[in-house]
C-alpha cells in the first residue's frame, strides 16, 4: 500500500513537472513571436528614419532661384525635421513601451500597444514617401519633363509637315492653321525659359497646354480638308444642280412645293457659311457632321426629284387607262338606258334587274364626279403625284367593281335564250375559274408576281371579254360565240395551271430556304447560295430560286429533293 503511495505522488509531481515545462515552452515561443514582431517594426522606424529625403531635397539648393521654389523647399525641410524630431523619436518611444509590456508579460497591452505603433508607422511613412515624391517631382522634374516635350515635338513636326505637304486642301483657313502652329511653337519657347529658370511649378501647365493644342490641331488637320471641300465645292454644287432642276420641274407643271426646297436652301446656305466662319477660328465641333447631314438631305433630295418623275408618269398612264375605261362605260349605261324599254319589252326584265341597272347608274354618276375634282386638282398643280396615283387607284378599284357588276347585269339580261344560256353558263364557269386564279395567287402574298402571268390574265380577261361583245351584239353568230367560249375557256384553264405551278414552286422555294437556314453559319457558302436564292424569290423567279437551293442543299444533305416533298409536300397542297 506505501508503494501504491509513492508512485502515485511521483507520478504527480512528474504530470506537474511536465505541465510546467509546456506551459514555459508556449510562454517563450509566444514571446519570441511578439518579440519578433516588434522587431520587425523597428526595422520599419529604422527605414522611415534612413528614408534618401535629405539628399534629394539637397539637390534642390543648386537651383532655388525663384520665390516660389524658395517657398516650398522651406516648407519641406520643416516637414522633414518634423519627421525627424518629432515622429520618429514617438515611434522608438512606443517601441519601448510595447518591449517593457511584453517584458512584464502583458500580453494584452503589448498587443494593444503594437496595434497602435503599427497604425503611427504607417502614418509616419505615408508623410515621408509624400515628401519624397512632392521633393522629386521637383528633382526628376527636367529629366521627365524633357522627354515629355521631346515627344511632343515629334508630333508637331509630323502635324507641320502634312500641313505643309497639303496646304491646297485647307483653302484660306490655312493662314489660321499657320497662327495656331506659330502659337505652339512659341509654348514650346515658354516651356524652355521656365527650364532655364528653374520655374518647375510652371511647366506642368505649359506641357498640358502643348499637349491639348497638339490633340486639337491634330483633328484640325484630318477634318479641315474634308470640311473645305464639302463647304466650299460638293455643297455648293449639290446646291445648284437642286435649283437647276427644282426651277425645270416647276416650270414643267410638277407641285413641289411640299418639299420645301428654297427654304431648305436658304437654310443650307446658313449653315455652310456658319461651318466656314466657325472653322477660320478652328473651332470644328459638329462641323464635317453637319455638312455630312446636309450632303445626305440633297442626295435625299434628288430621289425625290426621281420618284416624282417616276409618279407622274405613272399617273398619265394610269389616267389615260382609267378615261377610256370609264368613257366606254358611261357609253355603254347610256345605251343601255337608251334601250331599256325595248329591252324590258323583249325580255321582261324583273325589278331586281332594273334596280341594279339603275343603282350602277348611280354610282357611275358618282364616280364621274369623283374623277372631275382629281382633274381639277391635277390642273392647278396643288397635290404631289404620289398623292394623285393614291386618288386614281381608288377610282380605278371603283371602276372595276362598277364593270363587274354591270357585266353581271348584262349577263342576266341575256340569259333568255336556250342557246345564250349554255354560253352564259360557260362565261360564268371561266369567270370563276380565274376568280379562283386571282385569289390563289394573291392568298399567298407572293413577293413578284411574273410578268408573263400577267400577259396571261390580260388575255383571259380580253378572251372573256370578247363573249360578252359577242352576247351583246343582235343578232347573236351563234358560231363565232362557241369560239369565243372555247377560246376563253382555253386560256382561263391555262391560267389556272400556271397559277397552280407559280404557286406550288413558289411555296416549295420557300420551304427550301426555311429547310436550308439550319446550314447558314455550320456550312461555307451555304449562306451566300440561300441569300442569292432568297433575292431570285424576291424578284419572282422562284424556280430558279428552288433550283439554286436545292442545289446547294443537295451538297450538304444528298438526296434532299426527296427528302423536302416528304416533309413538306403534303402540308400544303393547292387544288
Amino acid at each position: 500500500m506505501d508503494g501504491v503511495t509513492l508512485i502515485s505522488i511521483t507520478l504527480f509531481f512528474i504530470t506537474v513537472i511536465m505541465v510546467v515545462v509546456v506551459l514555459n515552452v508556449i510562454q517563450n515561443f509566444k514571446n519570441n513571436k511578439i518579440k519578433k514582431h516588434i522587431d520587425e517594426l523597428d526595422i520599419e522606424k529604422n527605414k522611415i528614419d534612413s528614408a534618401p529625403i535629405m539628399p534629394e531635397l539637397a539637390k534642390i539648393e543648386s537651383f532655388l532661384k525663384n520665390e516660389k521654389l524658395e517657398v516650398m523647399y522651406n516648407e519641406w525641410k520643416e516637414r522633414l525635421q518634423y519627421i525627424k524630431s518629432a515622429q520618429i523619436p514617438k515611434l522608438t518611444e512606443m517601441i519601448l513601451e510595447a518591449e517593457y509590456s511584453l517584458s512584464q508579460m502583458d500580453y494584452k497591452g503589448t498587443l494593444c500597444k503594437m496595434a497602435k505603433l503599427e497604425l503611427e508607422i504607417y502614418k509616419v511613412r505615408t508623410n515621408s514617401e509624400f515628401l519624397m515624391d512632392e521633393i522629386k517631382e521637383i528633382t526628376t522634374s527636367e529629366e521627365k519633363n524633357r522627354a515629355i516635350i521631346t515627344k511632343l515635338k515629334i508630333t508637331y513636326r509630323e502635324l507641320f509637315q502634312k500641313f505643309t505637304e497639303t496646304r491646297s486642301e485647307y483653302g484660306d483657313i490655312a493662314k489660321s492653321i499657320s497662327l495656331q502652329f506659330e502659337n505652339i511653337a512659341k509654348r514650346f519657347e515658354d516651356f524652355e525659359h521656365v527650364m532655364e529658370n528653374n520655374e518647375y511649378t510652371e511647366v506642368t501647365q505649359i506641357i498640358k497646354a502643348i499637349d491639348e493644342m497638339l490633340k486639337h490641331m491634330a483633328i484640325v488637320i484630318e477634318e479641315i480638308p474634308a470640311i473645305v471641300l464639302l463647304a466650299t465645292n460638293v455643297l455648293p454644287s449639290r446646291i445648284k444642280e437642286a435649283e437647276e432642276i427644282y426651277k425645270k420641274m416647276v416650270n414643267g407643271g410638277y407641285p413641289l412645293d411640299y418639299l420645301n426646297i428654297e427654304y431648305n436652301i436658304s437654310e443650307a446656305d446658313k449653315k455652310i457659311n456658319d461651318v466656314m466662319v466657325r472653322s477660320r477660328v478652328l473651332n470644328l465641333e459638329d462641323s464635317l457632321f453637319e455638312l455630312k447631314v446636309l450632303l445626305d438631305y440633297f442626295d435625299s433630295l434628288f430621289n425625290d426629284f426621281e420618284k416624282e418623275r417616276i409618279n407622274r408618269q405613272t399617273y398619265e398612264e394610269t389616267n389615260i387607262s382609267f378615261a377610256k375605261k370609264l368613257n366606254k362605260i358611261n357609253g355603254l349605261i347610256t345605251d343601255i338606258f337608251s334601250q331599256i324599254e325595248d329591252i324590258k319589252t323583249v325580255y321582261n326584265l324583273s325589278k331586281e334587274d332594273m334596280d341594279l341597272l339603275v343603282s350602277i347608274r348611280e354610282e357611275l354618276k358618282g364616280l364621274n364626279a369623283d374623277y372631275k375634282i382629281l382633274i381639277d386638282h391635277t390642273s392647278n398643280d396643288t397635290f404631289a403625284y404620289s398623292k394623285l396615283i393614291k386618288e386614281i387607284e381608288i377610282l380605278v378599284l371603283k371602276l372595276a367593281s362598277i364593270e363587274d357588276r354591270l357585266d353581271n347585269s348584262l349577263d342576266a339580261i341575256s340569259s333568255m335564250k336556250e342557246d345564250e344560256v349554255r354560253a352564259r353558263q360557260q362565261l360564268e364557269e371561266v369567270k370563276l375559274l380565274l376568280k379562283d386564279s386571282k385569289t390563289k395567287i394573291r392568298e399567298y402574298n407572293l413577293p413578284v408576281v411574273p410578268k408573263t402571268y400577267y400577259v396571261e390574265l390580260n388575255e383571259a380577261q380580253s378572251a372573256i371579254r370578247e363573249i360578252v361583245k359577242e352576247l351583246e351584239r343582235k343578232p347573236i353568230t351563234i358560231s363565232v360565240l362557241n369560239t369565243r367560249v372555247d377560246t376563253a375557256r382555253d386560256l382561263v384553264l391555262k391560267l389556272f395551271t400556271k397559277t397552280k405551278e407559280i404557286m406550288k414552286t413558289a411555296m416549295f422555294a420557300e420551304m427550301a430556304i426555311v429547310y436550308g437556314n439550319r446550314y447558314r453559319s455550320a456550312i461555307d457558302g451555304v449562306d451566300h447560295h440561300l441569300t442569292s436564292s432568297e433575292m431570285l424569290f424576291f424578284r419572282g423567279e422562284y424556280q430558279k430560286s428552288l433550283e439554286l437551293t436545292i442545289n446547294t442543299l443537295n451538297k450538304v444533305e444528298p438526296g434532299i429533293y426527296n427528302k423536302l416533298l416528304k416533309l413538306y409536300g403534303n402540308e400544303k397542297t393547292i387544288n
